[in-house]
């Protein structure tokens, strides 16, 4: 959610005549994230967010991520849905990008999570779980098993740069997961970037998830490593097992974990750590100039990987048994 894209006054005002959203107050940029030019508009009738997507956005992919907001939001989960153009459509184009806007959702992220938002969010990822059944579109999704030595051949020649060895760690793991990544788990759709800055709270409730551009059809224990990765760790990257069997009962109280599911957390986490790895290296030696973004640091999810790759069992994540 960085700003890419700067947005001129006059073609501001002739893509909001396309909309029926009242008269524009102000317009502010969003300077977090990495992926798409983000604002907050705001006029008369009330807030919005109007998103830009940037190239690297499949402009394909997009009916996907509006479609599964819209498909959500009407089974009850509480997230933004896409404002139509006065024509109906979802999609439009500004400043030579698609772009659309969306619903504005009251909350904060939390910066310090504590055992209970992480037990709300395990709640929450569980409902979109089952929200997400019968979404007509798919999404495969690249950023698993099968995607990451092509992403890791973009910038591996200077791992090193980045920590002493991890070109051989980063390799040692691929091979681990190409030959040990589960296929017989339960799929559906996944949120895929369920970190802190994704999910919204008042008075320490959840309000709702947001930031669904990396949804996607995949395993549904690889979304719950996502988010042991995610919420799990404290500042100093060491693991908190309190928050951890927070999360997973949060979870598994509205939708149990199979044997098989719990049996695979191990190595779902390594892999959930090994992808944001990757793409953080990628980002820290390739950030594009003038961004209004400062790339994430690699090193957390190094720390991450190194953790999960010396756990022997799932219980170690704190939650006992299947809950099957």
């Amino acid at each position: 959610m960085a700003v890419y894209t700067e947005i001129r006054d006059r073609e501001l005002a002739e893509y909001l005549d396309r909309y029926d959203i009242g008269e524009l107050h102000s317009l502010k940029g969003i300077a977090e994230g990495v992926e798409n030019s983000n604002f907050l508009l705001s006029t008369d009738v009330g807030n919005y967010i109007l998103t830009l997507y940037e190239k690297r956005v499949d402009v394909e992919d997009l009916p996907f991520f509006l479609g599964l907001m819209e498909h959500l939001s009407t089974k009850g989960l509480s997230c933004p849905r896409p404002v139509p153009l006065k024509s109906g459509k979802s999609l439009s184009t500004l400043a030579g990008r698609p772009s659309a806007i969306i619903s504005y959702l009251d909350g904060n992220s939390v910066r310090r999570p504590k055992p209970n938002h992480c037990q709300q969010v395990g709640d929450a990822l569980a409902q979109m779980h089952l929200a997400g059944d019968g979404f007509a579109l798919k999404r495969e999704n690249a950023l698993t098993v099968h995607g990451w030595r092509p992403l890791f051949e973009g910038s591996g020649g200077r791992a090193d740069e980045i920590s002493g060895g991890l070109l051989e760690l980063v390799n040692d793991e691929l091979s681990f997961l190409e030959a040990n990544w589960p296929s017989n788990l339960p799929k559906g759709i996944i949120h895929a970037d369920l970190f802190p800055d994704n999910v919204f709270f008042l008075k320490d409730e959840l309000s709702g998830l947001i930031d669904f551009y990396f949804a996607c059809n995949d395993l549904l224990a690889y979304d719950i490593a996502i988010c042991v990765n995610a919420w799990c760790f404290e500042p100093d990257h060491s693991f908190n097992v309190t928050k951890a069997r927070a999360f997973l009962e949060g979870y598994s109280a509205v939708r149990p974990l199979t044997p098989e599911e719990y049996a695979a957390l191990p190595v779902l986490c390594r892999g959930a750590a090994l992808r944001f790895l990757l793409t953080r290296l990628y980002d820290w030696l390739n950030v594009p100039p003038g961004a209004l973004v400062t790339p994430k640091d690699p090193a957390e999810y190094i720390a991450k990987l190194r953790f999960h790759r010396s756990v022997d069992a799932a219980s170690e994540y704190g939650l006992e048994g299947s809950h099957t």
